[in-house]
C-alpha cells in the first residue's frame, strides 16, 4: 500500500540518504542536513503526485496486475517454475534450476541463498525486465511488464457470440467475452454498460453453473472463466 511505502520513506535511516547522481547531490545534501523535516517534505511531494498522476487511473491498472498474478499462479499450479516462465518473456529462461535473463546489463551470476526471488508485475517497465539482486540484506525483485499491457487504456468490448448469447443469454456471453483476462465486477460494469450490482447477480449465476471463478486479491475480487468456460467461448 503506497502508506506503507510513503512510512518506510520517512523512516529511512540517514545514513542511506546518498546518491551517485551529479544532479541529485545538492538536494541529498539538503536531505542529510535536515532529514526529518526534508523527508516530510518528501513524502508530501510524492503523496500530491500520486494523486494527481496515478490514483484516478489506479483501479485499472490494479486489475491488469491482479490478473496477471492470478495467471502466473496458476501456471505454477500446473506445471512448476518451468512453466511459470514459459510466457513471461522472451528473455527468460528457467533451465536446471537456473533462471538466465539474456540482454541484461551487468552479466554474471548472481545466487539466492534461500532468499527466493520475488515476481513484481508493473505497467511502468515495459518494454524492458529490470531485476534488483544486489545486497545480502535487500530481497531480490524481478519486475516485468504484465500480460496484456498493450491493451491498458483500450476501451473496445469484446466479440459476443450469438450462439453462445441463444444459450445463456446475451449479457452472460458478453461477461463470458470479456473475461479474456480476470476482471473485477467494477471493471465488468464499466465495460458493459451495466451496474456493479446486475453484473453481481450473473457473475453469481456463472460461477454456480462452473463457467466463472472467484479469486480474492486484496480487497478485490477477480473473476476469471473456467476451463469449461474456455472451452464453450472457443467452441463458440
Amino acid at each position: 500500500a503506497l502508506e506503507v511505502e510513503l512510512a518506510t520513506l520517512r523512516a529511512t535511516p540517514v545514513e542511506r540518504l546518498r546518491t551517485t547522481a551529479t544532479g541529485a547531490q545538492q538536494g541529498v545534501a539538503a536531505l542529510r542536513a535536515d532529514p526529518e523535516r526534508g523527508l516530510d517534505r518528501l513524502v508530501e511531494v510524492i503523496a500530491a503526485y500520486w494523486e494527481v498522476a496515478l490514483a484516478p487511473y489506479w483501479p485499472r491498472i490494479r486489475t491488469l496486475l491482479e490478473g496477471d498474478i492470478l495467471h502466473r499462479a496458476t501456471h505454477f499450479a500446473e506445471g512448476g517454475t518451468r512453466r511459470l516462465f514459459h510466457d513471461l518473456d522472451p528473455r527468460l529462461r528457467w533451465d536446471a534450476g537456473t533462471l538466465q535473463l539474456t540482454r541484461r546489463r551487468t552479466p554474471g551470476t548472481r545466487r539466492l541463498d534461500g532468499r527466493g526471488l520475488l515476481l513484481t508485475p508493473s505497467v511502468f517497465v515495459w518494454p524492458r525486465i529490470f531485476s534488483n539482486l544486489c545486497g545480502s540484506e535487500q530481497q531480490p525483485v524481478l519486475r516485468y511488464p504484465p500480460r496484456g499491457i498493450g491493451t491498458l487504456w483500450q476501451q473496445r468490448p469484446q466479440p459476443c457470440s450469438d450462439a453462445l448469447a441463444g444459450v445463456l443469454g446475451r449479457t452472460r456471453a458478453l461477461l463470458l467475452a470479456e473475461l479474456t483476462t480476470p476482471a473485477s465486477t467494477t471493471d465488468l460494469a464499466h465495460r458493459i454498460g451495466l451496474t456493479a450490482g446486475g453484473v453481481s447477480q450473473h457473475l453469481s449465476a456463472l460461477r454456480a453453473a462452473g463457467l466463472v471463478s472467484a479469486h480474492r486479491a486484496g480487497r478485490v475480487v477477480l473473476y476469471a472463466r473456467t476451463s469449461v468456460a474456455e472451452a464453450l467461448v472457443g467452441a463458440s
